[in-house]
Parts: structure tokens; sequence; C-alpha cells
């Protein structure tokens, strides 16, 4: 884009204001849509824990598999139904297939997997195997 020069030195932060005005408009980042579903991942001696966010999605459109140390997430949110004639006004919640992968800190095992939804928030606890769990090493006297 060209730009003019200003001559008036009224404002001498004009020419950057323009700039930018035009940089938000095309920016990239504007354009780009948000990581879905939104994850939290912490851990303890004992486990791993992930949340996700999954607003309006059935649990029974959900996949959870495990792999190693990979956690994959997995489902579909299904589209609204509109009804014949309607039309949007506006539409910002997103819908399809989505996939997420965690990389977790040690090689889980099926059975140590537990999931749970409650108010679309999905809670996974993946349970730490015993040989990985951290040992206090008593130290004895000479």
């Amino acid at each position: 884009m060209l730009y003019p020069t200003y001559t008036r030195r009224s404002d001498p932060f004009a020419l950057m204001r323009s700039m930018l005005r035009d940089f938000d408009r095309v920016s990239p980042s504007r354009l780009a849509q948000p990581v879905f579903p939104a994850v939290n991942v912490w851990q303890s001696d004992e486990a791993v824990a992930i949340t996700a966010e999954l607003p309006g999605v059935d649990p029974a459109d959900i996949d959870i598999s495990v792999k190693e140390n990979v956690l994959t997430l997995s489902g579909e949110r299904k589209a609204p139904e509109v009804p014949e004639g309607a039309r949007w006004h506006r539409n910002e919640r997103g819908f399809g297939r989505f996939a997420r992968s965690v990389r977790l800190p040690f090689v889980a095992a099926d059975d140590k997997v537990e999931a749970r939804m409650t108010n679309g928030v999905l809670r996974i606890v993946v349970g730490r195997p015993e040989e990985d769990k951290p040992r206090k090493i008593e130290i004895k006297a000479a």
C-alpha cells in the first residue's frame, strides 16, 4: 500500500496509525481459528490430569486413545440444526471433526485412564505406572 507523506506536524503519529489499521485488517492472527478444544494439563507424582472444554459435544461423539506416551482426544461437534428459511446473523462457534494430542511424561496403560464429563468439561486422569513413580530413598546413618 502507498502511504502519503504527512506534511502537517500537528500529528506525528498519523502515518503510524494508518499503517497499523491496515495491518490489523489483514493480520493472519485475526483470521486464524482458535485451537479446539482448549486443554489444560498438569501432573503430580501419582497421575497426569487433562481437562478439555467441549461445550455442546455429546460424550458419545468423543474418542480417547492412548498409545505409548501420547494421549489423543478426537471427536466431532455437530452443526446446529437451523430451521428451513432461517439465516445466520452471526456464526462464531465452529463445528466439525477435531483432534488434540498430548504428550505424557510417561508411557501410560489403558487400564490407568479414567475420563468423566461434567457441564461440558471433560476431565481425563492418567495414572502413573508404579515402576515410574518417584521413590524416596532413605539415607542411612553411618
